[in-house]
């Protein structure tokens, strides 16, 4: 029987080596490809899979749950987690024929809840900080954490209206898939497994050996075949992929999954990095963007999405490359956790857009500004002056230095900055607009910087279908007129071995020393894993952008 080994987790993409071969990293695609295959194998029976302790976004969970769930119909998933987080629950629940846990596990099932952070006191009482912000839409309030000391009313309704249809899906979920009163338990952990077992969230206990036992048992198999995570071994084309990296050629599958994962950088930042935060890239994903137009042997495109934006003129050169493919080939969009302001910016440019239940979507708006300083250093005697070339004009200094820290806004910069803003938001409703199909004012009734779940963008015209990325590739498929077995491939981006010796731009950053991130990273990386969409996402400014198409927050669902 088949043996799916979770425990290192499922990111969207996994960490490859330096030099482009050698074992390839486990990743979301990877695993779903491997239930897909083990859905008709004759060969494998039955399906015994290994939680552990891990975690990971919702929405994953929710098409792992989805994966499953169609091997599920056709032979036994036994499942096996040391413990349980509301999403891992929400995965095995619908995924799993039976869910084994030790004695000593526990399921910490506690409900779903957002918690944010507001610094303005911080910031301007007590640090004396200038604090500068602008949004164009009701809604997006990206600058509330830095500027008020709570949420406006806005904010607030749109948070928990989008968390209250999340709960909807998980609890849904959960009722359908466990016996009567699961769900409500659901949201009453954290529960020892005894107790877990005695509510219905969890079948048996027993350690992961027991579990082997009881899968080989009810598959009626004498062995167990790693399929997925750290179990299996190095694949036997590795000198292949060598071969083909040193020669830069990869071999083109007519269907190609294009990962967009993480903040959207600034143009011309040079790395796809910024304070150990991995993003996207105009300069790297408009290549990959253009081979791929070029490439007659690709049919179909599917964007796989996972980004909370950033950078507003990035967000519209993407878009740009994005529609050139549509024009050319199928162009087929994924969202994973979330496609969120510049990341549904992308997605819009989909002529099918799939979501998740339980993604994130939305937040159609921009927001800008800057922190001053310079009245926190008056503060601890230093002080700042502005020389301006243009003499005798009080307000040369202000709108020279405007993108300075050491000078806060003036009323007429704020108000041409501010027109800047409005400018590039209705460019924002149009380009969704465009690549919807749809009229302005049908995009701006859920503008303003909204967010909605997959489920909710569904009913307003942002998403076309619920589904993860196995059925928006079978759609791609459908779109370009392939056979039902068409290969769809990841692009990776290998370098060709010359620009490897020749040091490729950013390397420079190996020479960088630990940024705040770094350490936080090596300290907690699950804190790490919470602040990073958020820090990346904000982190063009730092990069001369001063609007952004950024959600003013991560959700982390556990």
């Amino acid at each position: 029987m088949a043996y799916i080994d979770l425990r290192d987790g499922i990111p969207e993409k996994g960490e490859a080596s330096l030099w482009g071969f050698g074992p390839k990293p486990h990743d979301f695609e990877e695993l779903l490809t491997a239930l897909d295959k083990l859905e008709n194998d004759k060969d494998s029976p039955g399906v015994l899979v290994r939680f552990g302790t891990v975690s990971f976004g919702i929405a994953r969970a929710e098409e792992l749950a989805e994966a499953l769930g169609r091997v599920r119909a056709k032979k036994p998933v036994i499942c096996h987690a040391d413990a349980l987080s509301n999403v891992t629950l929400y995965a095995a629940a619908r995924g799993c024929t039976s869910i084994m846990m030790p004695v000593s596990g526990e399921v910490n099932s506690v409900g779903i809840a957002a918690q944010m952070v507001y610094l303005r006191k911080l910031l301007a009482d007590e640090l004396h900080l200038d604090i500068d912000f602008l949004q164009v839409g009701k809604f997006k309030g990206a600058e509330e954490p830095l500027t008020r000391d709570g949420p406006s009313p806005e904010a607030r309704d749109s948070l928990e209206t989008t968390l209250a249809d999340m709960r909807e899906s998980w609890l849904g979920s959960i009722r359908v898939a466990r016996k009567p009163g699961a769900d409500a338990a659901a949201e009453d952990g954290p529960f020892i497994a005894q107790a877990a077992k005695e509510k219905g969230l969890i079948d048996e206990l027993g350690y992961f050996d027991d579990a082997r036992d009881a899968a080989k048992k009810a598959a009626g198999a004498a062995r167990v075949v790693p399929k997925f995570g750290m179990a299996v071994d190095p694949s036997d084309d590795d000198l292949g992929d060598m071969v083909r990296t040193l020669a830069g050629e990869d071999a083109t599958a007519p269907i190609v999954i294009v990962r967009g994962i993480g903040e959207i950088g600034s143009p011309g930042s040079g790395s796809g990095t910024f304070g150990g935060v991995a993003g996207i890239t105009e300069k790297e994903m408009s290549r990959t963007l253009v081979k791929l137009e070029n490439d007659d042997d690709v049919k179909a495109v599917v964007l796989r999405i996972d980004s909370p934006g950033g950078s507003a003129l990035t967000s519209d050169l993407l878009w740009h490359r994005l529609m050139r493919i549509r024009a050319k080939k199928t162009l087929v969009v994924s969202v994973g956790e979330m496609a969120a302001s510049g990341g549904y910016y992308l997605a819009s440019t989909g002529q099918t857009i799939f979501a998740d239940n339980t993604s994130i979507v939305g937040s159609i708006g921009v927001v800008g500004g800057k922190i001053a300083v310079a009245n926190a250093l008056e503060q601890i005697g230093v002080h700042a002056e502005t020389f301006a070339a243009k003499r005798g004009d009080p307000k040369a200094a202000a709108r020279a230095a405007y993108e300075s820290l050491l000078m806060k806004w003036d009323d007429d910069t704020r108000a041409r900055v501010f027109e800047e803003m409005t400018s590039i938001y209705n460019l924002f409703l149009a380009r969704v607009a465009e690549g919807r199909g749809l009229p302005v004012d049908k995009i701006a009734a859920s503008a303003e910087g909204r967010i909605f779940t997959g489920r909710e963008g569904k009913a307003r015209g942002l998403v076309d279908e619920i589904g993860g990325l196995d059925a928006a590739i079978a759609k791609a498929r459908v779109l370009a007129k392939l056979p039902p077995d068409a290969k769809a491939q990841v692009f990776e981006g290998r370098p060709k071995f010359l620009e490897l010796l020749g040091a490729p731009e950013g390397a420079k950053t190996m020479l960088r020393g630990p940024t705040a991130l770094d350490i936080v990273r090596e300290a907690s990386p699950e804190l790490y894993a919470d602040l990073a969409p958020f820090v990346g996402s904000l982190t063009p400014i730092a990069h001369g952008d001063h609007v952004l198409a950024a959600l003013p927050f991560s959700i982390v669902i556990r």
